[in-house]
């Protein structure tokens, strides 16, 4: 998993602990959601906290390839993890860049390797540009970012591509198999307060904390769509679903598609332009998520919780 933990990457590797169908060999970080020193920290706190140090966690690059870093702190807060108190990592981060450690786990695997990414795809594309003969044993890169039809930091731009829009397009011309759970998904993976709530009452401690977290994610992210004081109308579950689709594909619906990534327009830069209705006839380089069964993906997040303690 790479990621720039941020609160859903928080839910997204808890969810992807608790499945028994992923095997979780390496975590490497990014800064995107908050600045690469504190995701690090959060990787580790996460980690930490769902008792699962034996994971190694790797720090990778610093910036964009050649852009300036833009943090999303508005949304997380400024640990990036809102106001839950996680307490103090019980692990160090590993000695080997992520850059060696992803080399490392793809190349001693018996089977192909998934890469989930969770945020701006600096190091992924780092890695693919200086290992391509180990390409053929990524069965594919499950990632959340892009949007066909709209942005969510410019009008035409999603946060993770906008960010590093270079690296998402070596990433989408690298002939790697490609998931892209996008904008056009993410805002229909939501929850909802009841939802919150059904996990909050589970009455294990990270059910409570992970609550917290939700609950300052709501009143900074989603306060346009409260239908009420105190009430989520449509929390967006976005990283999430980067997991959800490796653990069970079948909750979705994905359609191949060509995307290229825009880099250097004025007003649209960061933007994936996806050939929906196919006038290119360019290669299909992407299978693009547009839909899923959001009752199926609540629960099982709710499944997921209720393996911890």
């Amino acid at each position: 998993m790479d990621c720039d933990p941020g609160i859903d990457d928080a839910l997204a590797i808890l969810l992807a602990l608790a499945s028994d169908k992923l095997d979780v060999k390496l975590i490497t970080t990014c800064a995107g959601n908050q600045t690469p020193e504190k995701t690090l920290t959060n990787a580790l706190k996460i980690l930490s906290f769902l008792g699962r140090t034996d994971i190694e966690v790797a720090q990778g690059a610093p910036k964009p390839l050649y852009r300036d870093l833009i943090i999303a702190d508005y949304a997380h807060g400024e640990t990036g993890l809102g106001v839950a108190d996680l307490g103090e990592a019980t692990m160090e981060k590993s000695k080997r860049s992520a850059m060696e450690a992803m080399k490392s786990v793809i190349e001693e695997s018996q089977e192909n390797v998934a890469i989930v990414a969770t945020g701006p795809l600096t190091n992924v594309a780092i890695f693919l540009t200086a290992y391509p003969e180990l390409k053929s044993k990524i069965e594919r890169i499950s990632l959340m970012g892009g949007a066909c039809f709209g942005g969510n930091i410019t009008p035409a731009a999603e946060f993770n591509i906008y960010v590093d829009p270079e690296a998402a397009e070596l990433v989408f011309q690298s002939g790697v198999p490609i998931v892209m759970c996008g904008l056009d998904v993410t805002h229909k993976a939501q929850m909802f307060q009841e939802d919150i709530e059904r996990i909050r009452s589970i009455g294990n401690k990270t059910g409570e904390v992970f609550a917290s977290m939700l609950d300052f994610y709501a009143q900074v992210v989603t306060t346009p769509f409260l239908a009420e004081a105190g009430h989520v109308e449509g929390l967006h579950m976005h990283d999430p679903c980067a997991v959800a689709y490796v653990i069970d594909p079948t909750m979705f619906r994905a359609i191949p598609l060509h995307v290229a990534v825009e880099t250097t327009g004025k007003l649209t830069a960061g933007s994936t332009v996806v050939d929906y209705n196919g006038v290119t006839g360019k290669p299909k380089n992407a299978d693009v998520v547009f839909e899923i069964d959001r009752e199926r993906f609540v629960n099982m997040l709710y499944a997921a919780f209720t393996q911890y303690v």
